[in-house]
C-alpha cells in the first residue's frame, strides 16, 4: 500500500494493542510514524523496531496527553524527526470497569483527563503543526459509547464525548482542510482485553454471541479502518462515527 507515501502521523497510546496495530498500518501504507507512550517504553521501542524492520520510517516519544506541557514535546519532536504531522490519531485510552458504587472523584478524573481532555489538547497542538492543505484527526471511541454496558458508568460517558468533539470538530475545523472523524470498536482481543479477563471467559462468550460476524476483533481490523480514515480515499468524510465492531451494537 502507499496510500500515505509521504505523510507523518502521530498515534497516541501506540505502544500494544489497537495503537500498535494502528501504527503498523499507517507506516504499512507509506506514513512515517510517532509512537507515542505513557509508560511503556519497552513497548513503544518494539513497535518502532518492527517497523523499521519492515523498511518504514518511526520514532518513540514519551508523554502524558492529559499534560499540555507533555503534548507540546510530541508535536516538537514529531517536527524535529519528521517535519510537520499530516495525522492524528487519538488512541490513548483508560478503562476501568466497576459498579456505581465503586466509582471515586479519582476514577472520574483519571479517565476523562486521558479519554477526553487528551484528545482535545493534542488536536489543539497538531492544530499549530498541520500544512495549509490540512490534516485527518482520527478519534477512538467504543461502541460503549451508545450501549448500556453495565459497570462502565465512566468509560461510557468518555467515550460518549468523545463521539461528540468529532462531531463538534468536524464542523468548527472544516474550513481549515482538517478532517476529524470517530472509530468505534466493539470487542478486540489485546493485552488490555485480556488483563481485565474479558478474554477467555463468560464476557466473551456473551460479545461473541451478540456479534453477527461471531468474533472478537483483533487490532488489524481496526488499524484498517484508521488507514482508510487518514488516506485521501475518505477526503469526503468529516464528523463520522463509524462503528467497526462486526456488526455489534
Amino acid at each position: 500500500m502507499s496510500e500515505l507515501n509521504g505523510k507523518v502521523a502521530v498515534v497516541t497510546g501506540a505502544s500494544k494493542g489497537i495503537g500498535a496495530a494502528i501504527a503498523k498500518g499507517l507506516s504499512e501504507a507509506g506514513a512515517a510514524v510517532v509512537v507515542n507512550y505513557a509508560s511503556s517504553k519497552e513497548g513503544a521501542d518494539k513497535v518502532v523496531a518492527e517497523i523499521k524492520a519492515r523498511g518504514g520510517k518511526a520514532i518513540a516519544v514519551q508523554g502524558d496527553v492529559s499534560k499540555a506541557a507533555d503534548v507540546k514535546r510530541l508535536f516538537v519532536e514529531t517536527k524535529r524527526a519528521f517535519g510537520a504531522p499530516d495525522v492524528l490519531v487519538n488512541n490513548a485510552g483508560l478503562y476501568v470497569f466497576s459498579p456505581l458504587d465503586a466509582v471515586t472523584e479519582d476514577d472520574f478524573h483519571e479517565q476523562f483527563n486521558t479519554n477526553v481532555l487528551g484528545p482535545i489538547l493534542t488536536t489543539q497542538e497538531a492544530l499549530k503543526h498541520f500544512k495549509p492543505e490540512g490534516g485527518s484527526v482520527i478519534n477512538i471511541s467504543s461502541v460503549a459509547s451508545t450501549g448500556s454496558v453495565p459497570n462502565s458508568v465512566v468509560y461510557s460517558a468518555t467515550k460518549g464525548a468523545v463521539d461528540s468533539i468529532a462531531r463538534v470538530l468536524g464542523s468548527e475545523l472544516a474550513a481549515r482542510k482538517i478532517r476529524v472523524n470517530t472509530i468505534a470498536p466493539g470487542g478486540v482481543e489485546t493485552e488490555g482485553t485480556h488483563r481485565i479477563g474479558m478474554v477467555g471467559g463468560d464476557f466473551e462468550k456473551q460479545i461473541v454471541s451478540q456479534t453477527p460476524l461471531g468474533r472478537l476483533g483483533q487490532p488489524d481490523d481496526i488499524a484498517r479502518v484508521a488507514v482508510f480514515l487518514a488516506s485521501d480515499q475518505a477526503r469526503w468524510l468529516t464528523g463520522e462515527r463509524i462503528t467497526a465492531s462486526g456488526g455489534l451494537r
